[in-house]
């Protein structure tokens, strides 16, 4: 059935709740570089590499972008081919991009300090709500609300076990109720883990929330020639169409496709024929 209506749950229920998060944390809690630093860039850098990406897949990122950029200032003196070659592989490159504008505006703007609001967090490239509330908490463990899809799984698992479609505005109020405020930071691991290892065991809650999208199969699709394409430009610098064309099995009209998607993003630039990462 689909949700129309909705009571918040009881104090009893929502205790239950803090209970089972508390108790999977204490046995099944995950541990993340990012989660053991006093280091307010270094959470930065780890949500929005995290942003559609699975957390194994991001650790080694992380570890490597960090010693060679420990620093927003040090991003920002890096070129955007340099940037984009060290992102090749993690997917949706337009987070270097934005990584590297975040850092730039950081150090111009902020004398190198990640912003602690979440106003001007989100004047940040990149930093959509669920990011800006996530730094805020993690690196400052500041008491905001935000919805990721662990978050989703737990609520939607404990509250919503038969309903579809639950849109966000019935969960924020639960993550209201619930929000350990004396140490937001350990709740919200303690939460996402138990979303996370609900996964393993339940067939994914998030399927029932308003929000869910089914992820197209990256093969054949116009992100795999824009992947191949950015990786390309930033190691081999200013490239024709045809060049790329003949270099891979990617059609050429997809290809097409896919630089003029990236020109418009302002991902990529076009002079003379010749195609190259733009700079700014």
């Amino acid at each position: 059935m689909e949700t129309n209506q909705y009571t918040l749950p009881s104090h009893d229920q929502l205790g239950s709740f803090r209970e089972a998060v508390w108790a999977n944390y204490r046995e099944q809690g995950r541990t993340f570089p990012w989660r053991h630093i006093d280091n307010s860039w270094g959470v930065l850098l780890s949500e929005v590499m995290l942003q559609q990406t699975q957390t194994i897949r991001v650790i080694p990122y992380w570890l490597r972008w960090m010693e060679k950029w420990p620093t927003p200032e040090a991003l920002a003196s890096a070129s955007m081919d340099e940037v984009l070659r060290e992102w090749a592989g993690l997917g949706y490159n337009r987070r270097g991009r934005y990584l590297k504008l975040a850092a730039e505006t950081i150090t111009a703007d902020f004398h190198g300090q990640v912003p602690r609001s979440l106003e001007e967090l989100r004047t940040l490239p990149g930093i959509g709500p669920y990011t800006a509330g996530a730094i805020l908490c993690f690196a400052y463990n500041e008491p905001v609300i935000f919805i990721e899809t662990n978050i989703r799984s737990a609520l939607l698992h404990f509250f919503f076990q038969d309903e579809k479609k639950v849109p966000d505005s019935q969960l924020l109020p639960i993550l209201e109720q619930t929000l350990d405020r004396q140490n937001p930071r350990l709740w919200y691991y303690a939460l996402m883990d138990y979303g996370a290892q609900l996964k393993k065991i339940t067939p994914n809650p998030s399927r029932r929330s308003a929000h869910y999208s089914r992820q197209s199969p990256f093969k054949g699709s116009l992100r795999e020639a824009r992947g191949f394409i950015v990786r390309a430009l930033a190691e081999k610098g200013p490239t024709s169409l045809e060049s790329l064309a003949a270099s891979t099995t990617i059609s050429y009209e997809r290809l097409k496709t896919a630089l003029e998607s990236l020109q418009k993003e302002q991902m990529v630039a076009e002079q003379s024929g010749l195609y190259h990462i733009q700079h700014s």
